[in-house]
Parts: structure tokens; C-alpha cells; sequence
């Protein structure tokens, strides 16, 4: 691929959901456009922190709306400030050249708290669709923060119902508990084979493999039948002669993928993706069979290490967790330009890794743009010649 240096990545065997989850915005966007010709509303997010729960209890289907194409970033930049993340500015970008069609059937955005410059941004999106805004509590550890979050939490249920003239029925919830804790323990049990001496897919592949749309049924039964299909899938170059990546910082959206693959074209292999792109939201699923299921929902997503968080030391006892388990051979981690809580929570990510967790640390800051590309390629090469030198001491 062109945006990988002079590295070519060499496409592995055709397994055949690999190939499927390839096609998953077309995909995607037939199955919201059939359910809303149906009569379903739909609903876009912005965040990991939107129970999608509710809204398939509402009739809704919920959709990811977060803009990954450098595109739609200089359009944006005639209403937003040119030194803001280009993940905010892609996504209303979108919206200023109705290019985004999730965006432009859907009934409903809801817009989570989860960065001052997306907060700004919603203000302006809100007067061009419906709307409703999702404030996440800043102190996780505070006495009344779950509480306010759960207040938040109903509030969402009441908009939906308001808005779809229907009601969320406990029947209703815990039918939708059950699908998307299907959805979190096939996508975790995807991402557990990439533990094993030689994973049958790249991260890349694994990264394809997540879903816009949430609950698709065709995606469910793909997932199934991966793990069968894909035991024993070889893949190249060999995982044996690759770095094992841990990749943790900000979410990639589809079409921003360009640092994993120069990653995975210069000899490295992500094991574990950590952020919201990644393994961090299907980590903890919700008790189908609670008493109070609001409360249990809630539970569930307030549990997500953001790093809007403070403190956010959840993160870090996560990270440290995934290293093990996924035996990193270093820690990688990605900041959008400009994502200030990220890039300052990174300080202390370095130290975790290097000091702690003993392994080779690296930050690329970049944007949607392939202009810095020669130089992380660069970068991305001497951290692997660190790591191998390492190994070499070490035996």
C-alpha cells in the first residue's frame, strides 16, 4: 500500500469472513437503508459511551458516525479551527457535504461529552439535525459520579421513547442485552486468538472486522464462524518474524487506518488494539438477568477508560493487563494532532510502559494526512530495531 513507504503489506489468504468484513460499509449502509425503508429510525453516535442497548430496545438501529476521510477535513475548516482534531473535522465535514449517508438518514445523533472540541462541534451539528447530548461525568471516582451518569443514561431512554413515540419495555431491554453481549464475546473471542504464537489474522484484518452498525445479524453469524474457519489460517510475512504491537491512544475510524498499516508493512504485528476501535469497548458485558437493568447498563459503559476521565487510572491497570496477556514486545501509541487529553495522558502512558511494564515506547502525533508519513515509517522502523536488539541481548 502506497501509504506504508516503500513496503508493500502482502494480502493473506482468503478466509472467508475476513474477505465479507471488507465490505462492511457497503454492507452496512444496505442494511440502515432497508430498515429505514421499513419504518426503524436511526440513530448516530459518536462515542463508545452511547448504550446501544437502549436505542435497539427503542426500534432504533445505532450507527457509528465518527468521520475518517482526510476529505472531509479542509471543507470543515471553513467553520472549524484548522488546529482542531481532524477526527472532529472529518465528521462534521461530512455533514457540511452531505457525504456521509448514516449521517443523513439518521433520526436522531446522539452526541457524548468525551472532549471540549467535540462539545463546540455538536453545538453547531445540532442545528442541522436532531439531537441529544450525553454528558459523561469528568470524575470517575467522585461518590456521585455513577449516579449522575445513570441520571444521564435515563434521561437518553426518555428522549428515545419522546422522540420514537414509543416505550422501553424491560422485556424490550434485556432482549437487547442479550444481542450485543453476544456481539461483545464473539468480538472478544476474535480478538483472543491474536494471543497465540502465530494469530490467523493481522490487526488489520481483526480492525476490519468491527461494525458500524450494531447487532447486524449477518455480522453475528460471520463472527460464529470464524474462529473454525480461521484455525490454522496462515498469514504473511510469518507472525514469528514480526514485533508484537500493543496499540492503545485515540479510536480508528474506517478510513483512518493509514498508521496501522504502516505499522504492519514495516515488520510489526498489532496484537491488541486498546482503544475505542479496538478490544476496550467489549471488555465487560452486562448482567442480562439484574433487577435493575438501567442501573446495570449504565454500570457497564461508565466502566470505559476515557481519557476525558480524571484520574483514568483504569487505563493504565488495563494496559498493563493487555501487555501480559498479548506479550507485547512494545507499546505504541497513536494521538490525533491536537487531542489534548490524550497527548498529555500519554506522558504518563511512556512512563507505564518503559518503567513498569518494561517495554520500548513510542507516540506518533499525527493527522489524516499523508504528508508525515516517510517520517513515521521512520520512526516506526527504529522502535522495531530496538525491540529486535533487545531480543537478541536477551537470548
Amino acid at each position: 500500500m502506497s501509504c506504508c513507504g516503500n513496503k508493500k503489506i502482502e494480502k493473506t489468504s482468503s478466509a472467508e469472513p475476513v474477505a465479507y468484513f471488507q465490505g462492511q460499509v457497503g454492507r452496512s449502509l444496505d442494511y440502515v437503508t432497508r430498515a429505514k425503508s421499513q419504518g426503524k429510525k436511526v440513530v448516530g453516535m459518536m462515542c463508545e459511551y452511547t448504550p446501544r442497548e437502549l436505542i435497539m430496545a427503542a426500534g432504533g438501529v445505532p450507527v457509528c458516525l465518527c468521520g475518517g476521510s482526510a476529505d472531509m477535513v479542509e471543507p470543515a475548516e471553513q467553520a472549524l479551527p484548522s488546529n482542531l482534531c481532524p477526527l472532529i473535522k472529518s465528521t462534521y465535514g461530512y455533514s457540511l457535504q452531505k457525504a456521509n449517508p448514516f449521517l443523513e438518514m439518521a433520526d436522531l445523533v446522539v452526541a457524548e461529552t468525551t472532549c471540549d472540541g467535540k462539545k463546540k462541534m455538536y453545538e453547531l451539528l445540532g442545528k442541522k439535525y436532531p439531537m441529544h447530548v450525553l454528558e459523561l461525568p469528568q470524575k470517575p471516582d467522585d461518590d456521585d459520579a455513577f449516579e449522575h451518569w445513570l441520571a444521564e443514561v435515563r434521561k437518553l431512554k426518555e428522549a428515545l421513547e419522546a422522540r420514537f413515540a414509543t416505550t422501553i419495555t424491560d422485556a424490550k431491554l434485556r432482549e437487547a442485552v442479550v444481542v450485543m453481549n453476544r456481539d461483545r464475546r464473539l468480538k472478544r473471542e476474535l480478538a483472543q486468538l491474536m494471543k497465540s504464537d502465530n494469530p490467523p489474522l493481522t490487526g488489520r484484518d481483526l480492525l476490519d472486522m468491527r461494525s458500524l452498525v450494531a447487532g447486524m445479524p449477518d455480522d453475528h453469524e460471520q463472527y460464529e464462524r470464524a474462529s473454525g474457519v480461521l484455525y490454522g489460517r496462515v498469514i504473511t510475512p510469518s507472525p514469528g518474524s514480526r514485533v508484537r504491537v500493543l496499540l492503545t491512544g485515540v479510536p480508528l475510524p474506517h478510513g483512518a487506518e493509514r498508521v496501522m498499516d504502516i505499522i504492519e508493512g514495516n515488520g510489526g504485528l498489532v496484537v491488541c488494539q486498546e482503544s475505542c476501535s479496538g478490544i476496550k469497548p467489549v471488555m465487560e458485558d452486562i448482567d442480562a438477568g439484574a433487577m435493575d437493568l438501567m442501573r446495570a447498563i449504565a454500570l457497564k459503559y461508565f466502566h470505559l477508560p476515557c481519557s476525558v476521565m480524571t484520574p483514568n487510572e483504569h487505563r493504565a491497570w488495563q494496559l498493563e493487563a493487555m501487555a501480559r496477556e498479548y506479550r507485547a514486545d512494545c507499546v505504541i501509541e497513536l494521538v490525533w494532532r491536537t487531542c489534548l487529553t490524550y497527548d498529555i495522558e500519554a506522558q504518563s502512558i511512556k512512563l507505564l510502559a518503559e518503567e513498569t511494564m518494561g517495554l520500548p515506547y513510542l507516540k506518533l502525533e499525527t493527522d489524516y494526512s499523508p504528508s508525515d508519513t516517510a517520517r513515521i515509517v521512520l520512526r516506526v522502523q527504529s522502535l522495531f530495531e530496538t525491540v529486535k536488539g533487545r531480543c537478541h541481548v536477551q537470548r
